[in-house]
C-alpha cells in the first residue's frame, strides 16, 4: 500500500507555528473538556434518558476507546503522516458529539460516547507528537507546558459551563459544544501546518493492530469492571485476565514476525524509553488517588462544598503548566533524567506532606500541597516525552509518543481499581472495628457510608465516627501514593543520564 514518508524543510515560521499551536491546543481542549463537563449533568442526562444502572458506561466507554486506540493511531500516523490521522480522528470526535447529542436511550449514548473514544485516542496521539516535530528540544518544555495549561483550564471551565448548559439550556449541548471548537482547529492546522512526502510501499500490520486492540481492551475492561461489576476474586475476573495473558502472547509472537509492527520489541529494550514509560505509568497511577478521593475527603471530613473541593483539586494544574514550561531550564541543564528525578521526589514529598500534615489538615495547606503535586507531574511528565520524542527520529516519533500516552492513560486506569481497592479496604477495616456502642447506627456497607453521613437520622457519635473512617482511608491512599512514587524513582533511574539526540524531525516532519 502506499504510504508517505516526510521530507526534510527548513521552513520554520514563528508567527505561523503559533497558529498550529493554537490549533493543536483547541483540539487537545476537545479531549481534556470532554469528561469534566460530562461529569457535570449526569443527573440530568439520567433523568431525561433513563438507566441509572448504565452511567458508569458512559465513562468507561470514552476512556477504554481512547486508551486502547492510542498506539495504532501513533504508529498511523508514522507510516501516513501526522496531519490525516488528527483530521480523521477529530472528524470521528466531532461526530460522535453531534450523535451523542442526539441520543434517545443510555445505550445509545454509550455508544456514541465509544465513537467520541475512537476519536480522541487518535487526538492524544497526534497532537503531542507533532509538537515532537514542529519544535526543537529547548523549545518542547514551553509548548508542552501551553498543552498542559489546556488540562488546567478544562478542570476549572467544563464544570462551569456544563453546570450553565443543563440549567438554562439542555444536557445536549455540551456536545454540541464541541463543533465550532473542533472546525476551527481544523481550520488552523489546513491552513497553517504542511506535511511533504515522498511515496513508499508499506505493509499494515493488521493483525498486530487487531490484538493490540484485543489485548488492551480486555485488559482495560477488566480493570474497569473488577470491583464493580463482579469482585476481584471471581470467575468472571479469571476469564478476562485470562484472555488478556493470550492475546498478549499471540501479539508478542504477532510483532516479531511483521515487517512494520504496530509495537515494536525496541520500544521495551531501550533503557531511555522503557524507564520513561515506566515512571510514565507510575505518575497515571498516582494522579488517580487525588483526582478520584481528595474531593470526598475535603466534602465529607473538611466540610467542603462541591465547587471549593473541586477549585482545590483544580490547583494541581496550577502547579503542572508552570512546572512543564520551566522544564526546558531545567533539563538543558542537567539532563531529562535528573530533571524527571527532581519531579518524582517532589511527588514523593507530596504525598509525605500531606500524611504529615497536622490534624484538621487545613484547605490552605492542601492547596499547596496540590500544586506541588503539579509541579512534580509536570517535572515528570514533560523531560521523560521530550526526551522519549528526541532519542528517534521522525519515522519513529509517533509510536514513541503514543507509547507514552498509552503508559499515562493504563496507569490511570490501574490506579483508579487500585485505590478504590485501597479506599474501600480501609472503610471495610474501620466498619469491621466500630466499637459495640456505635454498631447499630453505623452503615453495613461500604457504599452507604456517604449517604449515612449526609443522613439527619445519623447521629453525631455515628457521623464523627465516618468522619474518621474517611480520613483514615484517605491517609492509607497517600500511603500507597508514596509506594508508587518510590517506584517512579526507581522507574526514572532506569533511564541513562546521558544520552545521543536525534532531531530531525524539528526540520523534518511538519512545517509551518
Amino acid at each position: 500500500m502506499n504510504s508517505a514518508r516526510a521530507q526534510p524543510q527548513a521552513t520554520r515560521g514563528g508567527a505561523r507555528r503559533g497558529w498550529i499551536l493554537a490549533g493543536l491546543m483547541c483540539m487537545m481542549m476537545l479531549a481534556a473538556m470532554d469528561t469534566t463537563i460530562v461529569s457535570t449533568v449526569i443527573p440530568q442526562i439520567v433523568g431525561d434518558l433513563g438507566g441509572l444502572g448504565l452511567v458508569s458506561w458512559v465513562f468507561s466507554i470514552y476512556v477504554l476507546a481512547q486508551t486502547v486506540t492510542i498506539p495504532v493511531y501513533g504508529k498511523l500516523s508514522d507510516l501516513f503522516g501526522r496531519k490525516p490521522v488528527l483530521v480523521v480522528g477529530t472528524l470521528i470526535f466531532l461526530a460522535g458529539s453531534v450523535a451523542s447529542s442526539l441520543s434517545w436511550s443510555m445505550l445509545s449514548l454509550i455508544v456514541f460516547r465509544g465513537l467520541q473514544g475512537l476519536g480522541a485516542g487518535a487526538i492524544m496521539a497526534t497532537v503531542n507528537t507533532l509538537a515532537g516535530d514542529l519544535y526543537k528540544v529547548e523549545e518542547r518544555g514551553a509548548v508542552q507546558g501551553w498543552l498542559s495549561s489546556v488540562w488546567g483550564v478544562a478542570a476549572i471551565v467544563g464544570p462551569l459551563l456544563g453546570g450553565a448548559l443543563a440549567e438554562y439550556a439542555s444536557w445536549r449541548w455540551i456536545f454540541f459544544v464541541n463543533v465550532p471548537v473542533g472546525l476551527a482547529a481544523l481550520a488552523l492546522l489546513g491552513v497553517f501546518l504542511h506535511e511533504s512526502f515522498e511515496r513508499r510501499e508499506h505493509r499494515i500490520d493488521y493483525a498486530g493492530a487487531a490484538l493490540v486492540l484485543a489485548a488492551l481492551g480486555t485488559l482495560i475492561f477488566g480493570l474497569l469492571q473488577g470491583g464493580q461489576a463482579w469482585a476481584w476474586l471471581s470467575w468472571q475476573s479469571a476469564l478476562v485476565f485470562a484472555l488478556t495473558a493470550g492475546f498478549f502472547v499471540a501479539l508478542v509472537g504477532a510483532e516479531r514476525r511483521a515487517a512494520e509492527p504496530v509495537m515494536p520489541g525496541w520500544l521495551w529494550r531501550r533503557r531511555v524509553l522503557l524507564g520513561a514509560n515506566l515512571a510514565t505509568l507510575g505518575m497515571g497511577l498516582v494522579m488517580m488517588a487525588p483526582s478520584v478521593y481528595l474531593p470526598t475527603f475535603l466534602q465529607s471530613v473538611r466540610g467542603q462544598g462541591a465547587i471549593a473541593a473541586g477549585l482545590v483539586l483544580a490547583c494541581v494544574s496550577i502547579g503542572w503548566p508552570v512546572a512543564s514550561a520551566l522544564s526546558a531550564r531545567v533539563y538543558l541543564r542537567f539532563g531529562f533524567r535528573d530533571t524527571a528525578l527532581i519531579g518524582a521526589v517532589i511527588v514523593l514529598l507530596a504525598a509525605l506532606a500531606f500524611i504529615a500534615m497536622p490534624r484538621p489538615r487545613l484547605v490552605w495547606w492542601i492547596v499547596i500541597d496540590q500544586i506541588a503535586l503539579g509541579a512534580g507531574f509536570g517535572l515528570v511528565s514533560t523531560p521523560m516525552l521530550v526526551g522519549e520524542q528526541s532519542v528517534v527520529g521522525w519515522a519513529q516519533r509517533g509510536v514513541v509518543t503514543g507509547s507514552n500516552m498509552f503508559s499515562r492513560y493504563l496507569g490511570q486506569s490501574l490506579g483508579a481499581a487500585l485505590f478504590g481497592a485501597i479506599f474501600n479496604a480501609a472503610i471495610a477495616t474501620r466498619l469491621a472495628a466500630a466499637p459495640v456502642e456505635l454498631r447499630g447506627a453505623l452503615p453495613h456497607s461500604v457504599d452507604t457510608v456517604i449517604n449515612a453521613l449526609g443522613s439527619s437520622e445519623t447521629g453525631a457519635a455515628a457521623a464523627a465516627y465516618l468522619r474518621d473512617s474517611i480520613a483514615f482511608a484517605t491517609r492509607n491512599l497517600y500511603w500507597g501514593m508514596a509506594a508508587i512514587a518510590l517506584l517512579m524513582v526507581l522507574a526514572v533511574l532506569i533511564v541513562p543520564r546521558r544520552f545521543a539526540l536525534v532531531d530531525d524531525g524539528v526540520r523534518g516532519a511538519a512545517s509551518a
